[in-house]
């Protein structure tokens, strides 16, 4: 059995974060756990390598990780942003009313007596 590489624990990383992308794209939360499981276990190889200088090769492969990880928070606050306006829109407070204080819920017919 071979050794990992750095090489290899950052092809690792990658190989997760396509996963977890995919996880994300079809909502299947056990296939996300995996991935994110397999994620932090690829981080943790590369952070065992250390932080000596990297080569060009290293150095595409982690700019590419952390491109599939900003592409991974995208699709998180994305559905996070979409159950927020859910639960708003099922708990009726999804919208403010104009000229209203913060926080004031929208109820419809507030405020339509000025525009009569």
């Amino acid at each position: 059995m071979s050794v990992p590489t750095r090489r290899d624990a950052l092809i690792g990383v990658i190989e997760a974060l396509h996963a977890e992308i995919g996880a994300l794209k079809v909502n299947d939360v056990a296939a996300l756990e995996r991935a994110t499981a397999d994620k932090l276990a690829a981080i943790e190889a590369v952070a065992a390598f250390g932080q000596a200088p990297a080569g060009d090769d290293l150095r595409a492969l982690a700019e590419e990780a952390h491109r599939l990880n900003e592409t991974c928070r995208i699709y998180v606050n994305l559905m996070a942003a979409n159950v927020r306006r859910r639960l708003q829109t099922l708990t009726g407070s999804a919208g403010v009313a104009t000229g209203s204080g913060p926080g004031t819920v929208y109820r419809p017919g507030m405020g339509l007596a000025a525009y009569a």
